[in-house]
């Protein structure tokens, strides 16, 4: 397949380039009136229109004519919680009535009204209603997707939600990551009894979870009413025996030494991080993990948006993730996400993209194949419609600018 007259290829990256951080994130290369050549799914080629040569003897039916139109990598969506039984919006009306995120979880709400739907629901029809949500994200640009479980909190349960998962990986030609998050809650049965539960995790899950291969990570909901930093420290440790990293969900509400504590244990990414402060950022510094920042979680349960600007300003490298999930953020539209990390967070829209696609690749260790324009790459690629200029794509957030996607240089 080849692309010409791109209006601007935007995202190029030399091979080897895994994150980008700080002042970095503010650029990118780009090639006007471009063209892009893919074969067998890949990335092979690319230019300036004015300096091609003979290098278009294609057949028409292979060529797309990309004129008045941006072409950049896929959005690369590091956190969702995709997999779910049924939506929650009862709870979003209680939102509405003045109901914190705690108080409808002590209602019998949250995390455990999640449990209990797919406790009832057959692993069939959890399948079908998650295939639906993962080819409308696909539509609107994600090329690569993590998905966690945690709302089984039961041996059962949880194996119901990995299995579907992994089908998932199976049926979709898209990088699809699992994420093991059995401490997501305690469920009611554990609540007096947190050992036990975690021994469940880490004694029983764990070993069937290793020996069907169903999980890539491992996750925690280290946070207060939730999983203590001793707990997570636990859990972090039990997957690594097992070759699952940790990706942790760190600093929601309160700062509590969380994300420092992941740090130390060599997390992959610590998400959420709306609670930062300077002591967060320092031990960020260095360390090679990645700040994984969740703006549509902020926008629908009206919590703090994470202080992008500050990270970015320290010399980090922020990912953007969707967190689509039936409780705190009901979308997988990876096109808000970065709308609003410009519009709520203050980051350019080259910075917000450039979080949206390379460093949500790192996130998932897919930073070799994924999230640039870069030869060898995988194709996984957006054709927005006509626009202007890039800024325009957050600018103009409530309009689907994307008009074509492509997974390994197909359309979907």
């Amino acid at each position: 397949m080849l692309f010409i007259n791109i209006k601007e290829l935007c995202g190029i990256l030399p091979a080897g380039k895994s994150r980008l951080q700080g002042a970095e994130m503010t650029e990118m290369q780009t090639i006007k009136n471009a063209w892009l050549k893919v074969q067998d799914g890949k990335i092979i080629d690319f230019g300036s229109m004015n300096s091609s040569t003979d290098d278009f003897h294609l057949t028409t039916k292979d060529t797309i004519d990309a004129s008045g139109k941006f072409m950049l990598p896929a959005w690369c969506d590091s956190h969702t919680h995709l997999v779910f039984a049924a939506p929650r919006e009862e709870e979003f009306v209680m939102k509405i009535q003045g109901k914190t995120y705690e108080e409808i979880a002590a209602a019998g709400g949250g995390i455990l009204n999640s449990a209990r739907k797919l406790a009832n629901t057959s692993e069939d029809a959890l399948y079908e209603s998650a295939a639906k949500r993962l080819e409308e994200v696909m539509s609107l640009g994600t090329g690569a997707i993590e998905i966690k479980s945690g709302y089984g909190l039961s041996y059962e349960a949880e194996l119901k939600m990995l299995r579907v998962i992994r089908r998932l990986k199976e049926n979709y030609p898209l990088p699809v990551k699992a994420t093991f998050l059995g401490a997501h809650a305690f469920p009611q049965e554990f609540k007096q009894n947190h050992g036990g539960y975690i021994d469940l995790l880490i004694n029983q899950l764990l070993p069937t979870i290793a020996d069907e291969g169903l999980a890539d990570y491992i996750d925690a909901f280290c946070e207060q009413g939730y999983f203590s930093i001793a707990e997570t420290e636990r859990i972090i440790d039990a997957g690594a025996k097992y070759g699952l990293k940790a990706k942790i969900h760190a600093n929601q509400f309160t700062s509590s030494g969380a994300t420092e504590a992941c740090i130390k244990k060599g997390a992959l990414s610590v998400d959420h991080l709306e609670v930062t402060d300077d002591a967060v950022i320092k031990s960020l510094k260095g360390s090679e993990t990645m700040p994984t920042l969740l703006p549509s979680c902020s926008l629908f349960i009206n919590i703090p948006f994470a202080d992008a600007r500050g990270m970015i300003n320290a010399g980090l490298g922020v990912a953007l993730a969707s967190d689509f999930n039936p409780g705190t953020t009901p979308t997988g539209n990876m096109n808000l996400a970065v709308a609003l990390a410009c519009i709520r967070m203050k980051m350019l829209p080259t910075e917000a993209i450039n979080a949206a696609t390379l460093n949500g690749a790192y996130a998932m260790d897919l930073a070799a194949t994924h999230g640039s324009i870069t030869v060898g790459k995988q194709a996984n690629l957006i054709l927005t419609k006509e626009i202007p200029s890039l800024a325009y794509l957050p600018y103009a957030f409530g309009s689907n600018l994307v008009e074509n996607v492509f997974i390994n240089g197909k359309k979907v």
